[in-house]
This record gives structure tokens, C-alpha cells and sequence, in this order.
């Protein structure tokens, strides 16, 4: 691995990143109610990045298993939809769903990535554990990180919480580093594993990291669709997602993308 330590100035700009982020994230669930595509939200998004002249993280990024480039700004994941939903026409919102959305920005050279999962109108209590158990562990993660501090220690932490609760850690996606790229060393999994242990990351002052659990509310197993990009929970069950860029700094750790 190759970790990049960000300097405070470097921060100091990627803090400007996370808050149109944090602006964007804020504007789509006042804007997602029944009835809303994601195809809409999408637009609204775009519009924002546009004024911010900032850069959208997502949009054309090249697929690994060569389906068509990303087309959307955010990626929208409704209810079983794991990760990498694309906003569509047809995808409307209807009460009771659970929406994902995952959303960077690159602005003066630095990135910031966060995604938050919230609820559409009035949801099941087992939908609102599995997102409130999601959000929960992403605090966990970001009030345990602090220089000397071993992952594999928060990883286990966040792994023994969603597990505890009855669900599932997803292992074929995880955070990353993040700088002037989007996907920079270290890879930052929400779990622990035989590589993380042998080969285990250090929190050190200057890390910038996109922590992002996802929690399934059955199967930890997934599988990408005929897109290309969506992926969904094996058994079909919810799954939720949230994720914050952070900066390891002397006393703790400081988050990026906070409103």
C-alpha cells in the first residue's frame, strides 16, 4: 500500500468538497417523497454540482466488467439495491421504501464521497433497525479512529454490532482512501479478515479515509444485475448504506462531509 498523508491545507480543501457533498445529500431527501424518480433527484444533484463548479465523482466512471460508463451523478439504491443504483425515469419512489444515495465531488483538486440511507414516508420497524443498526456502526467506526489506532480493531467493532443485531456485513464492497482521487489506498473494510490482520492499517495523522458500512438485512451475499452497475442483496432483503469521508487529526479523527 501506498497511503498518501494530506497535509492541513490538503484538509482545508477537501473539508470544501465534503460540504457540497454534505449540501447536495441534505437537498435529495428534502426533495425524495412518493412519486419522485430518481432520474429527478439525479437532476437536482447535477444542478447543484454545476453551480458549486465542482466535479461529480460518479458520472462516467468506467465499468470493471465493461457495461457502459456510470451515467448518473448520484447513485440511487432503492430498497434491496445494494450499491451502484443508476437513477432512472421508471425507478419512482413510493411510500414505505428505503432509499440510498451515494454522492462525491472533486473541487480544487480534492475529493469528497459520503451516502446516507433514509426512509420514504412511514417504513417498517425492521427497515428502520436496519438503517438506524447502519448509521450506528459508521459512528462507531468514526468515534473510535484516532492516530495509533489498529483498523482491524474498528473493523470488529462495526462487524460485531451489525452482526449482533441480526444482519450482515457486505464484503465485496469497502471504503478507501481519498484524496485528490476518488479510490486511493488503503482499502478499509467494516470487517475483519485473514488480509486485514496480516497486513493491518495504523491510523496515522494526515489519513483521509471514505468509511462506508453497508448493512444487509439478510444475506451478507450479493450479485450485480444485467446493468452492470446495480448490485443487490442475494436473498432480495434491504440493505442500507452510510458513509462519511474522515480525517485522522492529533486528538481523534474530524468528519469531512458533515453538514
Amino acid at each position: 500500500m501506498a497511503i498518501t498523508l494530506r497535509s492541513r491545507r490538503e484538509i482545508a480543501l477537501m473539508r470544501e468538497a465534503g460540504i457540497v457533498v454534505a449540501d447536495v445529500l441534505s437537498k435529495l431527501q428534502e426533495c425524495a417523497r412518493p412519486g419522485v424518480s430518481t432520474v429527478e433527484l439525479d437532476a437536482v444533484a447535477a444542478l447543484m454540482v454545476e453551480k458549486a463548479k465542482a466535479e461529480p465523482l460518479f458520472k462516467g466512471v468506467q465499468s470493471p466488467i465493461g457495461a457502459r460508463p456510470f451515467p448518473g451523478v448520484i447513485c440511487a439504491s432503492l430498497n434491496e439495491h445494494v450499491v451502484h443504483g443508476i437513477p432512472s425515469e421508471s425507478v419512482k419512489l413510493n411510500e414505505g421504501d428505503i432509499l440510498s444515495i451515494d454522492f462525491g465531488v472533486r473541487l480544487h483538486g480534492y475529493c469528497g464521497d459520503a451516502a446516507v440511507t433514509f426512509a420514504i414516508g412511514v417504513i417498517s420497524q425492521e427497515k428502520r433497525n436496519l438503517i438506524d443498526v447502519t448509521r450506528r456502526v459508521l459512528e462507531t467506526a468514526i468515534a473510535r479512529a484516532a492516530p495509533g489506532v489498529r483498523w482491524s480493531a474498528i473493523a470488529g467493532e462495526m462487524q460485531h454490532l451489525a452482526e449482533s443485531a441480526g444482519f450482515s456485513v457486505v464484503r465485496e464492497f469497502v471504503g478507501h482512501g481519498i484524496g485528490s482521487q476518488m479510490h486511493e489506498d488503503p482499502r478499509v473494510p467494516n470487517f475483519v479478515s485473514s488480509d486485514l490482520l496480516a497486513d493491518d492499517i495504523i491510523l496515522t495523522e494526515g489519513m483521509v479515509l471514505a468509511v462506508e458500512p453497508m448493512i444487509n438485512g439478510g444475506t451478507r451475499e450479493v450479485e450485480t444485475l444485467k446493468d452492470g452497475w446495480t448490485v443487490v442483496t442475494a436473498d432480495r432483503k434491504c440493505s442500507a448504506h452510510f458513509e462519511h469521508t474522515i480525517a485522522i487529526i492529533k486528538d481523534g479523527c474530524e468528519v469531512l462531509t458533515a453538514k
